[in-house]
């Protein structure tokens, strides 16, 4: 996954594909994942990789396509009654019902062009396809230039393990031999600075912030200042969870935005979404009023090893055309995994 594009002489950072260390201990405070694996690391090092996130997504696999082989077993033909049945799978799988309706078009197509008859080659139809609605090309942005920082603001309402993601993605940075602020621009939910301080402590990160009840706006300036003239590689900005129907809350987004891009232009380079995929169709409409508001990147999935429901990433790709940088499968450090549309397909179908 390329998060930006740069020319060979520029200096800024990228997420790269390393495997973190596993941590000693447990991470309690949300659950998020890792990105996709260095083509460079042992092949039984790969496996283990690809196994944890199968493990991670074995509650989806049994809802979703666990589902439509019990479906699909003994059919010989593709009937109006197994039409129906899968429409309901696809459905309760979150997936939504615009993707659903994707998907059984696609079908429907293939039927009659008379090019699908057996039901043991849908599933193949389905999957071949899934993958296509998965796999999004990075939102094209210009690059830090050469000497600056790339700034990445994260948002998402509370709850969502926004604050441990940020860490996580830092500590991946710093695995890369990056230089890392982290900026505590969630003023307003108490122990929210001090929670991105431990986090700061434990990756070997910078923090910067103030009180509680500081203007946001304030503390993103003074970090952007302090970033530059500190040549620090990549800046983190954690802001306010807010929920995304409160209008007010979302202008303040809007100004942080604002007040970033003009201490540095261009900045910030990225705007990640955070969303916890166990609501659901809930995280499509955040992420629709937040795309609205701030014009998103990349989404962040966390804790889809505590869902059935992991069909959601498919309704988000799918209907906002916006690609998912991470997923989240557990709660260790290195359970923060860089998706891969591929590798989340196999976890699922093979």
């Amino acid at each position: 996954m390329t998060i930006f594009r740069k020319k060979k002489h520029d200096k800024a950072p990228t997420i790269n594909p390393v495997e973190t260390p596993q941590s000693s201990e447990p991470d309690n405070t949300a659950d998020n994942n890792s990105p996709m694996e260095n083509e460079d690391r042992p092949k039984d090092h790969r496996k283990g990789v690809f196994k944890r996130l199968r493990h991670g997504l074995t509650k989806t696999r049994s809802s979703f396509t666990g589902r439509i082989d019990t479906l699909f077993a003994g059919k010989k033909e593709i009937t109006e009654s197994l039409m129906d049945q899968l429409e309901e799978i696809l459905f309760t799988s979150d997936i939504g019902v615009a993707t659903t309706q994707t998907l059984l078009d696609a079908v429907q197509e293939k039927m009659t062009r008379k090019e699908l008859k057996d039901p043991r080659k849908l599933k193949g139809l389905l999957r071949n396809h899934i993958l296509s609605l998965l796999d999004q090309e990075p939102v094209e942005h210009p690059p830090p230039k050469p000497g600056e920082p790339m700034v990445i603001m994260v948002a998402g309402v509370n709850g969502v393990g926004k604050t441990t993601t940020i860490g996580k993605i830092a500590n991946r940075f710093k695995q890369e031999g990056k230089t890392v602020m982290l900026v505590a621009g969630d003023t307003f939910r108490a122990a929210a600075v001090e929670q991105l301080t431990i986090w700061g402590d434990r990756v070997g990160a910078t923090v910067i912030g103030q009180g509680t009840g500081a203007d946001p706006s304030a503390v993103a300036f003074d970090a952007m200042t302090a970033a530059i003239s500190r040549n620090v590689d990549v800046v983190l900005v954690d802001t306010a969870g807010r929920l995304h129907t409160q209008i007010n809350l979302m202008e303040e987004l809007q100004k942080v935005h604002r007040v970033i891009g003009r201490k540095l232009s261009g900045a910030p380079h990225e705007v990640w979404l955070v969303l916890d995929a166990t609501t659901g169709q809930n995280a499509i409409s955040q992420a629709e009023a937040f795309q609205e508001a701030l014009g998103l990147t990349g989404i962040v999935l966390t804790k889809l090893d505590g869902t059935a429901k992991g069909g959601i990433a498919i309704g988000i790709s799918s209907q906002l055309q916006i690609p998912i940088r991470f997923i989240g499968i557990g709660e260790q450090m290195d359970d923060l995994r860089a998706f891969n549309a591929n590798e989340f397909v196999r976890a699922i179908f093979d």
